[in-house]
């Protein structure tokens, strides 16, 4: 049975029995959550300290390889814009179990590939773990209303920022140590992991809508014709992108124009996931006492302000690994604070399609992560250095500061501040 919403929230509930761990008859643990968003997260980055082995081993060029980011990031893009709507006709659980075991059988496709076809389309089935993602925002906002789901979101989504800020060392020595497949088993582990804490721990939060799908996507109008769905996705999505971009070009900015090895270019790459574990942190903390608007606003405004001051350094002449990756922090930090919050808002504004929203609102996210990520990659030359780069993190940045303010506003009206 779904976990019931308090008849005077219309909201969502205010409050919820107490989780029982590994009890899937109440609500599931945060460390359920927090780890089936982690592992989504994870799966992007892990193998890119490896990608100049990995590109030898199946005998491809480097850019073919790299594109292994960009199909697992679209693939996760069309997959979100059906997977919400699919678990509010038949329920989280039922899909967030599905879509982990396609993971773990295209893990083991990505390990036997026999070439870089193979190996790139078992990349595209691996993106069905972005159901935990995906599905954990949408879970709490089944338990939590509006505020109280930012607040808690925040805590989740440090399994996003855990998973890049130690993704790319654990990859790095793992290849070094047993070449780049040990990778991918041990992301079988976690997969493994993820499927048994979801059986055992994710009860259903959702209830099973009793319409047929044809006459819920009728209802989509209804949450696509709204400004402040549309201002809040952006916001995130543009936000986010600067970070995606990031992924696209900072294997290349690091390999070629500072002449890293893998296993340093792994400990300076989780900078922006420490900025984003503290922006977490700060969401989970104080979203609740000034408000996810608020907070979505500071941190649409740090992410373009950091990679200002790195862009300005570089052409000072200043700039190096250290200023490069070092203020990728920020990007980290803003993005901390905008994805909690405007995920909690955008799925608040009809509560009745949470899974619809939160899958359309991550598919925008990522799918111009996609874009962003591959864009990044084709700008960068050994003569460019990290401008390229710089520059169109920097614009995304400022674009969704714009989206996040407009949103802000928009809410105020409607609450006739």
């Amino acid at each position: 049975m779904p976990f019931q919403d308090e008849p005077n929230d219309p909201a969502g509930p205010a409050t919820l029995q107490n989780p029982r761990f590994l009890d899937r008859r109440t609500p599931p643990n945060i460390f359920t959550l927090v780890y089936l968003s982690g592992i989504t997260a994870l799966a992007i980055n892990l193998h890119l300290p490896a990608l100049p082995s990995m590109a030898e081993y199946f005998q491809a060029d480097y850019a073919l390889m790299q594109l292994s980011v960009a199909v697992y990031l679209g693939m996760s893009a069309v997959i979100q814009i059906f997977i919400g709507a699919i678990s509010d006709q038949f329920g989280r659980r039922n899909v967030v179990l599905g879509g982990m075991a396609i993971f773990l059988v295209a893990t083991l496709g990505c390990i036997f590939a026999p070439n870089i076809w193979v190996f790139l389309f078992c990349r595209v089935m691996q993106a069905f773990a972005v159901v935990g993602q995906v599905l954990s925002r949408a879970i709490v906002r089944d338990v939590a209303a509006e505020d109280r789901a930012a607040s808690m979101l925040g805590y989740v989504t440090m399994g996003m920022a855990v998973a890049p800020m130690i993704g790319p060392a654990i990859g790095g020595a793992l290849a070094e140590a047993f070449g780049w497949s040990a990778i991918f088993w041990f992301l079988i582990a976690l997969g493994i992991g993820a499927l048994i804490l979801s059986w055992a721990d994710l009860g259903e939060t959702s209830g099973r809508r009793r319409t047929s799908m044809a006459a819920q996507i009728a209802e989509y109008p209804d949450l696509l014709t709204s400004p402040r769905f549309w201002a809040y996705c952006m916001a995130s999505a543009l936000s986010a992108g600067a970070f995606f971009a990031y992924l696209g070009g900072a294997p290349y900015i690091a390999e070629v124009v500072f002449g890293m090895t893998p296993s340093r270019m792994g400990l300076f790459f989780g900078a922006p996931a420490i900025g984003y574990f503290v922006g977490n942190f700060l969401s989970g903390r104080y979203s609740m006492i000034w408000g996810a608007n608020r907070m979505l606003v500071i941190g649409s405004i740090i992410v373009p302000t950091g990679i200002g001051i790195s862009l300005t350094l570089f052409y000072l002449g200043l700039g190096d690994e250290w200023v490069f990756f070092g203020f990728m922090s920020c990007v980290g930090l803003g993005n901390g604070m905008v994805i909690p919050n405007a995920t909690a808002a955008m799925l608040s504004v009809r509560p009745q399609l949470a899974g619809t929203a939160a899958g359309l609102g991550g598919a925008m996210m990522i799918g111009g992560g996609a874009a962003l990520s591959a864009l990044a990659g084709t700008l960068l030359t050994p003569e460019s250095g990290p401008f390229p780069l710089l520059w169109l993190m920097v614009s995304t940045g400022v674009a969704g500061s714009c989206c996040g303010v407009y949103a802000w506003i928009r809410s105020r009206r409607l609450m006739g501040l």
